[in-house]
């Protein structure tokens, strides 16, 4: 059986510099408080708690004079405007995509815009996209939303993860639907470049493999989405958080297994799965033909 790694997966360039920056922080100034999971892996949230940075919810848990960190999910303006009231030292490690989803929001609404956003409602990254629409937009996953009297003129965007495809598709269905209605619709896809690399790259993968296992937390929400990419494919596929999960059944009588995983699983629990994979019986490709990091 070979073992073959996706030529993209595991921390994407706004996840590993989080990781980056919150490793700086405590080893060169000491403990701090993350506002949430820096990602959405337990595996990387413990390894960094044992550094020194501490999970909590609220600011209200963040005592004064310490040190907190905004996720890589980014914050809304009212999370700024109260680490300023109070003076706390700030590490912002806001994806510079997802800070950029945020300044379009927010110069869309300063333009007269409507903001929807094609994204979960309840996902921390939309959450704070919203706050910088300042009450001015909304997060839906279908075109079928009724929008609010005050909304004449309408921009839409998405969350970064979101793949580009669907939310042109979205985009176009949206307008369709208000083009009479509405003064003007404008339409700017705010998706990550790497969102769109990480799902061909599956895609090729799956072409090559029977069978694949995707790596990654069940809370992350991209690599929920990069699982149901790879099912898509008919490739029987495998939504796994450690290497343990492995049951050596689904390897009978395959011939290549393929890898891949999201964009907040790190290196150590992808090396951990290939591992057990050859301890199974499987032999890994050549890795200078895959394997990228996003």
């Amino acid at each position: 059986m070979r073992i073959v790694r996706a030529d993209v997966l595991g921390f994407c360039f706004g996840v590993n510099r989080a990781v980056e920056m919150i490793e700086t922080e405590t080893r060169e100034h000491g403990p701090l408080y993350t506002l949430g999971a820096i990602v959405h892996n337990a595996h990387v949230v413990e390894t960094l708690a044992e550094k020194g940075a501490k999970l909590v919810h609220s600011l209200d848990e963040v005592p004064d004079g310490g040190t907190v960190a905004i996720t890589a999910h980014g914050a809304g303006e009212e999370v700024y405007a109260e680490i300023r009231r109070r003076g706390l030292r700030l590490v912002d490690t806001t994806c510079t995509i997802v800070r950029r989803a945020q300044q379009t929001a927010a110069k869309l609404v300063d333009e007269g815009y409507f903001v929807v956003v094609y994204g979960e409602a309840d996902h921390p990254e939309v959450k704070g996209i919203l706050s910088w629409t300042r009450g001015k937009g909304i997060a839906t996953l279908t075109p079928d939303v009724d929008l609010p009297p005050e909304a004449s003129r309408i921009g839409i965007i998405a969350q970064t993860t979101k793949k580009p495809e669907l939310f042109a598709r979205f985009a176009q269905e949206l307008t369709e639907r208000y083009a009479e209605a509405l003064g003007e619709i404008r339409a700017i896809d705010t998706t990550c470049p790497e969102t769109g690399r990480r799902y061909q790259a599956a895609r090729e993968l799956a072409a090559k493999v029977d069978l694949l296992i995707v790596v990654g937390s069940r809370f992350s929400a991209n690599t929920r989405k990069l699982a149901e990419t790879c099912r898509g494919t008919g490739v029987p596929t495998y939504h796994i958080e450690f290497a343990d999960e492995i049951d050596p059944g689904w390897l009978s009588g395959i011939g290549r297994v393929g890898v891949t995983a999201g964009a907040s699983t790190p290196d150590s629990v992808i090396e951990a799965v290939v591992h057990r994979l050859s301890e199974l019986g499987g032999e890994r490709e050549d890795e200078s033909t895959g394997g990228k990091r996003g």
